[in-house]
């Protein structure tokens, strides 16, 4: 089940997200030896540790050595944390990618580290894409891809489909392959063990898939099958190779929109 973010108090949220870096605290009383950034750095260390399971005021407090009601001198509740902490984290993302080399290669390098971004920190993909957060972290990350993509002289109701496209294939593709790494964690077996069990399962009950899946079998064989001299790719290289398939797609398609 995805999180909703912006669900607290909003004017509290955007005072948080845009204030300058000294007047971040929301509550009266003497400067004790915390500060904002640093409960945000702690409550996202909790996440990526513990995804979004483990997270609230009190582990976040203990993982600083605090109590719980220290942190409420600087934020109001767990929903503002998880607005901030969202916000913060794609501060990591640059905002330069070398236009030099053209809009297609900007875009390529601009889709990789996003995706490393995600699998870094999976927990963001358990925030929804729904309401985004509107911090200026946040933010920029989506005028960096506008502004690559600008060079392309698409018209801007071209442009949003594309933008819009383009966040929904990296946050799939990352989605997958976050949760094939935590499938298997959680369930102790290997995607090639779980595979391996439920085929020959499958052979058991339904003899004839081959027969009544033809086109689906192929597909599965010949897309996926290493190329002369290769070993048998992991999984997880499958879905590299299945992301740069799909993004080339996805690009090409964006330069033959842009021809006359």
């Amino acid at each position: 089940m995805s999180i909703i973010a912006g669900r607290g108090d909003a004017a509290s949220s955007m005072a948080l997200l845009w204030a300058e870096p000294q007047a971040q605290r929301t509550g009266p009383g003497p400067k004790p030896g915390l500060s904002l950034d640093a409960i945000v750095a702690a409550a996202i260390a909790v996440a990526d540790a513990d995804t979004m399971t483990g997270l609230s005021m009190r582990t976040v407090a203990d993982r600083l050595g605090r109590t719980s009601m220290a942190l409420y001198t600087y934020v109001p509740g767990k929903a503002e944390l998880l607005d901030l902490m969202y916000d913060r984290a794609h501060a990591e993302l640059s905002t330069g990618h070398d236009p030099g080399r053209g809009w297609r290669a900007a875009v390529e390098s601009w889709t990789a580290e996003l995706r490393a971004f995600y699998l870094r920190h999976p927990w963001v993909l358990q925030v929804s894409y729904a309401r985004p957060v509107l911090g200026p972290h946040e933010q920029q990350v989506l005028e960096t891809l506008v502004g690559i993509l600008d060079e392309t002289g698409l018209p801007a109701r071209t442009l949003r489909g594309i933008v819009s496209s383009l966040f929904h294939f990296v946050r799939g593709s990352a989605q997958t392959a976050a949760e094939s790494r935590h499938a298997a964690t959680a369930t102790g077996s290997s995607d090639r063990e779980w595979w391996s069990s439920r085929s020959a399962a499958l052979n058991e009950v339904a003899p004839d898939f081959a027969e009544r899946f033809p086109l689906s079998v192929r597909l599965a064989k010949e897309g996926a099958s290493p190329r002369e001299g290769e070993s048998a790719p992991s999984w997880e290289h499958e879905l590299e190779e299945t992301f740069a398939v799909g993004l080339a797609v996805l690009l090409d398609g964006i330069e033959a929109a842009g021809k006359p």
